[in-house]
């Protein structure tokens, strides 16, 4: 049995990326969580119930009707596995990223989420970037999903100067996918039209060069060391994979090392790892 490290942010990590990897590491595995300050974190409530993506949102009494929201939120799998992780002593009472020492974890996964508000103190801490720069000198198993590759891409081994995906490859939230849900939220949650973009860009940049993809391929040693899928039925944003049907995922593997883009793939992202530890 190996232990896991899940570091969170405080607020806005994505619930499935979280609950779901949580779920099938833990059905032989020990999972621990890390949070800023050692308090219970709080995933994405907008991912959780979809309310709060549809123009009526605002409107008194019709918030929990929904419909662009009930296609961008959780889907049931993950919805149920969100409710187990909140009933799970771990998710309760986690340890402090600064009290993090590797000596005690066999690997590690990093979880995203968009949301500016959360993500950004878990995306731009010098403690966590240290852990995993730390993590992959051990050569341990280190999982990335979504924006937890951009944690990955911006930790620099000090040794180098470059990112520790540097010379390897791997995939992370797609520019496409990054793009189409942002076009959609921004119509209908016109109010913070930038909930889908972590960063956005500054004047002078063009579309996308602060996407999840653009800044994560900017750290890789060749832009083909970026991977995504031309198969249709992964790249399309509207099949989600689940623990028996892998079709709609698209996850890479380089090493101890094991990405994907998306929630879309978290089945199968999760399951891949949990197989570097059966394999130890």
């Amino acid at each position: 049995m190996a232990t896991v490290l899940i570091p969170v942010p405080a607020r806005d990590s994505d619930p499935s990326e979280v609950a779901v990897s949580r779920a099938v590491l833990s059905r032989e595995h020990t999972v621990v969580f890390a949070t800023p300050d050692g308090a219970q974190a709080t995933c994405d409530e907008i991912m959780v119930t979809g309310e709060g993506l549809d123009l009526w949102s605002r409107v008194p009494g019709l918030r929990k009707l929904t419909a662009l929201g009930r296609v961008l939120r959780a889907d049931e799998a993950a919805r149920a596995a969100h409710r187990a992780l909140l009933e799970d002593p771990a998710w309760r009472a986690p340890i402090r990223w600064a009290d993090i020492e590797l000596d005690s974890f066999d690997g590690l996964l990093l979880p995203g989420g968009h949301r500016a508000r959360g993500m950004r103190e878990y995306l731009e801490s010098p403690v966590l970037q240290g852990v995993v720069v730390d993590a992959f000198r051990r050569d341990l198993p280190v999982a990335a999903i979504c924006h937890g590759v951009l944690l990955a891409a911006r930790s620099l081994d000090p040794g180098t100067g470059r990112s520790v995906l540097y010379g390897r490859t791997t995939t992370a939230l797609n520019w496409q996918l990054e793009r189409t849900a942002w076009r959609l939220a921004r119509r209908t949650r016109f109010w913070d039209p930038d909930y889908y973009r972590t960063y956005r860009e500054e004047p002078g940049q063009p579309e996308g060069f602060m996407s999840v993809q653009q800044e994560v391929t900017r750290a890789l040693a060749r832009p083909e060391d970026f991977r995504d899928t031309a198969d249709r039925v992964q790249a399309s944003g509207r099949a989600r994979d689940r623990l028996d049907d892998a079709r709609p995922a698209f996850v890479v593997e380089d090493g101890n090392y094991v990405s994907a883009r998306w929630p879309g793939d978290v089945h199968t992202f999760a399951k891949t790892f949990a197989k570097r530890f059966q394999a130890g």
